[in-house]
């Protein structure tokens, strides 16, 4: 029974884009988009260069902004506060996810490679706001992006989680490895399943996948 292995769970923690909405309500298109703006002004390049880039950052360095940083030392905040500046609208209220979120015994916190401000914009747009304990941000943790084990460091250390009582939810795989290891019940939220050693659970229904844990 699914129930059972989070029966020792005290903490739940949520990435937010793609997993806290659905992927085809394409919010973060509109982020890309911004981003190879943002990086053909600022670099000088063509768009179909900058979108290049942004995808190859992501890759190599788990974003685009560690990339940027990293390869031409650009300040990170203009960059979020640009990318960020999107339409919420979009997305549609969740009243079922928000009920199970709600249900779940002891913390929950968000920690997304976006910023908390952004997270709580999405927050509320999904009805989902006030749910939460706690909303970590990528500046929360210096600027470092999971999947990088320094960035999860730096948000547990300070939340004070204890990994072996946690569970973390996801839609990009790399980003559940460093809470595998460190002992936290991992859940891939995507609509396809991708099976690897470091994932315990998938599910393409978050709403559904949660109301079976309370």
């Amino acid at each position: 029974m699914v129930k059972s292995a989070f029966d020792h769970v005290h903490t739940w923690v949520f990435d937010l884009d793609n997993t806290l909405y659905p992927p085809h309500v394409a919010l973060f298109d509109q982020i890309e988009s911004l981003m190879a703006d943002y990086v053909t002004a600022t670099l000088g390049v063509t768009r179909d260069q900058a979108h290049s880039l942004r995808q190859q950052y992501w890759q190599t360095y788990g974003t685009t902004l560690a990339g940027l940083m990293t390869e031409h030392n650009i300040d990170p905040d203009p960059f979020l506060d640009a990318v960020h500046d999107i339409d919420f609208t979009v997305l549609p209220k969740d009243p079922s996810l928000a009920a199970a979120i709600h249900a779940l015994p002891g913390r929950k916190i968000i920690y997304t490679n976006g910023t908390a401000p952004y997270a709580r914009n999405v927050l509320t747009a999904r009805g989902l706001d006030g749910l939460f304990d706690a909303i970590y941000g990528i500046e929360n943790a210096r600027y470092r992006p999971k999947p990088e084990h320094a960035a999860f460091d730096a948000i547990f250390t300070h939340d004070a989680l204890d990994p072996t009582r946690a569970a973390m939810f996801e839609d990009d795989i790399r980003n559940l490895q460093v809470p595998h290891t460190l002992g936290m019940q991992t859940v891939h939220v995507a609509p396809t399943a991708d099976p690897q050693p470091h994932i315990h659970h998938h599910t393409s229904d978050l709403a559904d996948f949660l109301s079976q844990l309370v």
